[in-house]
């Protein structure tokens, strides 16, 4: 019999929106509208928040807020849902 864990099953829904957002903003900087450089920030989800290089964060987990990574340069470096 496997061992389940709560919170620690995988969840292939939150993968697959996790994939399909950093498809649409892997490389991008953030900012008032889309073009091929940038994604406006307002079309991101209402529960998000950009974490940037060296930024302190919560580690509350939070499984509808998508938290956007930022590199050094601005750009999406990964996004996740936690």
């Amino acid at each position: 019999m496997p061992l389940v864990v709560p919170g620690l099953s995988s969840n292939t829904a939150g993968n697959d929106q996790q994939s399909e957002w950093l498809s649409k903003l892997a490389g991008k900087k953030l900012g008032d509208k889309h073009d091929e450089i940038s994604f406006a920030k307002q079309d991101l989800p209402k529960e998000h928040r950009v974490i940037e290089p060296g930024s302190m964060v919560t580690q509350d987990f939070n499984q509808n807020r998508m938290n956007v990574h930022l590199g050094k340069d601005g750009t999406v470096q990964h996004v996740d849902f936690k």
